[in-house]
């Protein structure tokens, strides 16, 4: 194996978005400690800004044990990579998040990630949106319609100007001067709508992957000319929670943060919260011992699939993918796409429908990889990793070649 092409599998297996400081000292977390309480005061102070019931009352009648809802907000603590010293804090700041507005809109897309939010678990979609969440303005949730809900939009937008967040699913259409995409009574194109949106947002959150990077809108050729967010959106801070659908567990995540301390998660090189992205997909697979191992589904139904092998013969991308699907899956935890015998298709990375929905390797495809691409066979490619210390993508290789194992099926 060349330098070059050492160099450029390094780079995949220990990308910038791979490097999440869990742990950053004392002080730092006493200091944060400090202003999370400062900022959960001041929204007690705050009045509650819907008239639904209160929290508590809320999940008792959902037959809801204080102990669930804490082991929830242990979880998620957790999830959003603070001490678990910060539990109360962040049960705390679960109970007060009708104290922040969330507007939402929809612009090219499926409505998936509204889907997937309705289905979000501990506490349920009546509790977090309905009862919890301040939400003023979301088109498929609301009942209001036509200059009704122009008006309903408009006045939230006003009223809680600079307080906001603005969740955002959906491409945004470019071409025709926007005019793929029309919204509303007044037939506001999507990028104005979007314009308009979010000049007096908090903070612009990117929900899904058409929103976060074009999606499947942006896929070749493209003809609406569609683009992500933060293409389109200048001079806000913006949050990209891509994924097909993204897990509510992460768009939940992230608005607690937002309530708990009052900033933005801290994000990687793509703009995604380094608590949901921060993770590689292949690291914390349940199939990760049998890449180790050179055992892989090599067809669909054969004997490897019925034992749960590697499915990166068959296309699973996992290697190149960052998202925390294998920690907190769908569901309430059930599964996800791996769990269920398919392999990842890489939804939470760029242009993932041109460069990963297929079902081949990486190392078979005729596209280059993020760092410069793999050329060889998958076997080949473990083989030539060898030489690459501290690497363990290698170790298949070698198991495939002591087991006599070939690309086409024949012995060596």
């Amino acid at each position: 194996m060349s330098i070059d092409k050492e160099e450029s599998v390094k780079k995949l297996f220990t990308a910038e978005s791979a490097a999440v400081d869990t742990n950053k000292g004392e002080a730092y977390y006493d200091n944060l400690y400090i202003a999370c309480q400062k900022r959960i005061e001041d929204l007690k102070q705050l009045t509650p800004l819907n008239n639904r019931v209160d929290f508590t009352e809320s999940i008792e009648d959902q037959g809801l044990e204080r102990r669930d809802f804490l082991k929830w907000a242990s979880a998620t603590t957790a999830m959003l990579m603070l001490p678990a010293s910060f539990t109360p804090l962040v049960a705390e700041a679960a109970v007060l998040m009708n104290r922040v507005p969330v507007i939402w809109v929809e612009l090219s897309d499926c409505a998936g990630n509204s889907e997937a939010l309705l289905r979000s678990d501990g506490p349920k979609i009546d509790e977090i949106i309905l009862d919890i969440i301040s939400l003023e303005f979301h088109e498929t949730l609301q009942a209001a319609s036509g200059h009704q809900a122009e008006k309903q939009m408009n006045e939230a937008m006003e009223h809680f100007k600079g307080q906001y967040l603005l969740f955002v699913e959906g491409a945004v259409p470019l071409g025709m001067n926007g005019g793929y995409g029309t919204i509303g009574a007044t037939g506001e194109t999507f990028v104005d709508h979007l314009h308009r949106a979010a000049e007096g947002a908090a903070a612009v959150v990117a929900v899904g992957s058409c929103a976060t990077f074009g999606g499947i809108p942006a896929a070749a050729p493209n003809p609406t000319d569609s683009v992500g967010v933060m293409d389109v959106v200048k001079g806000k801070p913006i949050i990209n929670i891509p994924a097909c659908p993204a897990n509510p567990s992460n768009m939940v995540g992230v608005i607690l943060h937002f309530v708990l301390t009052g900033t933005i998660p801290e994000l990687d090189s793509l703009l995604r919260p380094k608590f949901a992205f921060g993770y590689r997909i292949h690291d914390n697979c349940e199939r990760r011992g049998h890449f180790d191992a050179g055992e892989y589904v090599e067809e669909w139904g054969d004997e490897g699939a019925k034992n749960n092998f590697c499915l990166y013969k068959v296309g699973c991308k996992g290697p190149m993918t960052f998202n925390n699907c294998s920690i907190i899956r769908y569901n309430e935890g059930v599964n996800w796409p791996i769990g269920v015998g398919r392999g990842c298709i890489g939804c939470s990375e760029p242009d993932f429908w041109d460069k990963y929905a297929y079902e081949r390797p990486m190392a078979n495809a005729n596209i280059k990889a993020p760092t410069g691409g793999v050329e060889k066979t998958v076997d080949e490619f473990g083989l030539g990793l060898l030489t690459a210390a501290g690497i363990g993508i290698g170790i298949h290789a070698a198991a495939s070649a002591v087991a006599g194992k070939r690309e086409d099926g024949g012995e060596y």
